[in-house]
């Protein structure tokens, strides 16, 4: 396995070495769970899951942290709207986190820890840093010293001179760009004791105290959404190192998933809530969506681009049907080279899957000729490929038990007897008729695409919806 990542921090592809050989160890940041996740949300999860399935595919022992950020300014303040305590607040949404990953068949961390369960590494991750000359305490308040770190801003790119940290100036700051590792206990909010007087914690100390205690003071991959290189994980890498660890060795960002070109806001994330879109498409469709594109690139959401995944799903799940009905069961065969190649070139998912694609379009020529060995080979090539990007539809997690493969090759046979009119209509440029066929069969909810071997068809909702 010859695996190359792109590092955020070198803006390079680097081959990954882990630090202990045959081990990879992995820290994401996980929600803050302060309302209903939507597919913005949970795209890190499915894209760092293939990136964990790959490495698991090679024996790597994956030790996986994905924390829960359980205590946080806008968690206060959308629980203290709703009249509800914060506590109850946080624990109502972290379900509802845990639900979505489950349903779109995100693997279980490892470990997930909550930033309110580690108070204490928090507090001792601070005396470190004071005793080092790179943090001071203020009016019960505890900040970090930027200017004492000299490669602040490395991993963003930021300089100091425009660094903004988006909090507000803080009592007894000595600079605005220092930014914040306890806040001082306020009436109504709830607060832990520290040896600087009750408090709580701030959100950039939380995530370098609990990756440190599941995984040691250096590790190999941090990843996130882009969206959190600054002023987040920029933060997370100056405390650590300034407190004499060694933290991330690659860092991983994913892109966002956007409408019209905007990162989601508010009101579409409740549009788009996980929720909502398994009302319109099965929970492996919209896995599937979710991580058909690079892990690095934007995302844009409409629903053509939801529907065409559906669509180029249900054409792979169609061929594994049929060669099922007509081979028997189909064991999980091995990657083939070029997905290995696309999966090793930074996770090159659309790579891999013109791969898969290219080993249907054969599997369907086998079967079409009576290969049925063949096809079974490549049935099980596909198993294999689809198994490490988590959409196998034999998979238990997808598979219903209801076999569907008889009633599939006899709608088959119908379809393609409508085909060969329409073929015939069209080698005798009798166009109203081959325009017809074509739209019984859309009516019908069958899609037929033109390719240079002939015409294909799937099934798809006349709507756009399932």
């Amino acid at each position: 396995m010859t695996l190359r990542l792109f590092d955020t921090e070198t803006r390079t592809l680097r081959e990954f070495a882990p630090l202990v050989p045959g081990r990879a160890s992995v820290y994401l940041c996980g929600a803050t769970v302060q309302g209903e996740p939507h597919i913005g949300h949970v795209r890190s999860g499915v894209a760092f899951d293939v990136l964990r399935r790959w490495l698991q595919a090679h024996d790597y022992d994956v030790w996986f942290i994905r924390n829960v950020t359980d205590i946080e300014d806008k968690i206060l303040t959308k629980a203290a709207e709703a009249g509800r305590p914060w506590w109850e607040w946080a624990a109502t949404y972290e379900r509802a986190f845990d639900r979505a990953y489950d349903l779109l068949g995100v693997q279980a961390p490892s470990a997930e820890p909550r930033a309110t369960g580690h108070i204490t590494q928090m507090i001792d991750l601070m005396h470190r840093l004071i005793e080092r000359g790179h943090a001071y305490a203020s009016e019960g308040n505890v900040y970090f010293d930027v200017v004492s770190y000299p490669d602040y801003g490395k991993l963003s790119g930021h300089r100091l001179d425009d660094v903004h940290q988006g909090e507000s100036a803080g009592v007894g700051k000595r600079d605005a760009r220092d930014f914040t590792l306890w806040k001082a206990a306020k009436p109504g909010e709830p607060s832990w004791p520290s040896p600087w007087g009750p408090g709580r914690p701030g959100w950039h100390l939380e995530c370098s105290a609990m990756a440190e205690y599941y995984l040691g003071s250096e590790f190999d991959i941090h990843c996130g959404g882009m969206d959190l290189v600054f002023p987040h994980h920029e933060n997370e890498v100056a405390q650590s190192k300034a407190a004499g660890d060694g933290f991330a060795r690659y860092w991983l960002h994913n892109g966002w998933v956007t409408m019209g070109g905007e990162k989601m806001s508010k009101s579409l994330g409740n549009v788009l809530s996980v929720p909502n879109m398994l009302k319109k498409v099965r929970a492996v469709e919209l896995r599937f969506y979710l991580g058909s594109a690079n892990y690095r690139s934007m995302l844009e959401y409409s629903d053509k681009a939801l529907n065409d995944a559906v669509a180029s799903y249900q054409r792979i799940e169609s061929f594994l049907h049929r060669v099922v009905d007509r081979a028997g069961e189909i064991p999980v065969g091995k990657w083939t080279d070029a997905f290995a190649e696309a999966m090793d070139d930074d996770l090159a998912v659309p790579r891999a899957l013109a791969e898969v694609h290219r080993v249907v379009h054969d599997g369907n020529k086998a079967l079409e000729s009576g290969s049925i060995d063949e096809a079974r080979e490549l049935a099980g090539q596909v198993r294999g490929m689809l198994s490490i990007l988590g959409v196998c539809p034999f998979d238990p997690r997808w598979y219903s038990g209801k076999d569907h493969s008889t009633a599939l090759d006899a709608l088959d046979v119908l379809v393609r007897a409508e085909l060969d009119r329409r073929q015939q209509a069209r080698a005798d440029k009798d166009w109203a008729s081959a325009d017809a066929a074509r739209d019984r069969l859309q009516n019908a909810g069958i899609e037929v695409t033109d390719t240079s071997d002939g015409p294909e068809w799937s099934l798809i909702d006349p709507k756009g919806a399932r």
